[in-house]
C-alpha cells in the first residue's frame, strides 16, 4: 500500500527562496507551507507552486509552524512528514532516501549538517551525543513517522527548537537513523538574527530536553 509522505515547511518572509523550494518538491510528496505571520508574499508564492498553505495570522515561532504543519499533516491522515527549512539550505535530493528509510521501517531519520553555525549548537550536540546518540538534534531536515506525533500529542511544548519530538522518540526507543547532509549557504538572512538571543533559546531547549527525555531507560 502507497503511504502518505507530507513535507512540512515552515516559512517567515522568505518569498525570495520559498517558490523555488517548493517546486524542487513538488511531485515527490504533498507540500504543507506553514506561512508564519510574514509580510511578504510567502504563502501566496508558496501556494501558486502547488503547495498547500497553512496560513497563520499572527507569528508562532519556528515551533509554533512546525506544530501546525504536523497538525495539518494529521488531519490529511499522512504516514510521514519530512520537515525541511524554507531557505534553501536543505538538499532537496536527500528527500527520497529520507522516504526509502522510512518505508523500510524506521520511525525516525535525522540529518548531520557538515557544520555547525553557533557555539549552543555546538553544546547542545554534545549532550545530545552523550544522552540520545544523535549527533545534530538541530538540524531541521528531520524524517518522522506520524505514529511518534500522535503517541506524543503535540510537537513542541517548551520552544524545543524543532528537537522535542525527536528525542521523545529516541528516548522511548523509537528506530532512528542518521544520514550526513551537506548544507548550501541561506539566500538570506538567518531566521535568528541575534547571536546573544539564538545561543539562549537554543541553550534553554538542551537544558529543557536533557531534563525530560535524557535519563530515561531505553
Amino acid at each position: 500500500m502507497k503511504r502518505e509522505v507530507a513535507i512540512v515547511i515552515p516559512a517567515l518572509n522568505e518569498a525570495a527562496t520559498i517558490g523555488q523550494v517548493v517546486k524542487s518538491v513538488t511531485g515527490i510528496a504533498r507540500v504543507i507551507v506553514v506561512d508564519d505571520g510574514s509580510s511578504d508574499d510567502t504563502g501566496e508564492i508558496a501556494g501558486k507552486n502547488g503547495a498547500d498553505v497553512v496560513r497563520l495570522d499572527i507569528n508562532r515561532g519556528y515551533d509554533g509552524a512546525l506544530q501546525a504543519g504536523f497538525e495539518r499533516a494529521d488531519a490529511l491522515k499522512c504516514d510521514y512528514v519530512i520537515t525541511l527549512d524554507a531557505d534553501g539550505q536543505h538538499p532537496q535530493e536527500m528527500i527520497s532516501a529520507y522516504i526509502d528509510q522510512l518505508e523500510g521501517g524506521m520511525d525516525l531519520v535525522l540529518g548531520v549538517r557538515d557544520k555547525l553555525q553557533r557555539f549552543s549548537e555546538h553544546v547542545f550536540a554534545f549532550l545530545a551525543s552523550r544522552f540520545f546518540k544523535i549527533s545534530d538534534p538541530l538540524c531541521g531536515m528531520k524524517g518522522y513517522r506520524l505514529t511518534l506525533y500522535r503517541a506524543l500529542g503535540h510537537f513542541d511544548s517548551y520552544g524545543s527548537v524543532g528537537t522535542e519530538l525527536a528525542l521523545h522518540a529516541v528516548s522511548s526507543g523509537a528506530k532512528f537513523i542518521q544520514l550526513p547532509i551537506e548544507t548550501r549557504e541561506r539566500a538570506d538572512q538567518p531566521r535568528f538574527s541575534r547571536i546573544v538571543r539564538a545561543n539562549w533559546i537554543i541553550l534553554r531547549a538542551a537544558i529543557i530536553g536533557i531534563s525530560r527525555f535524557g535519563f530515561r531507560k531505553r
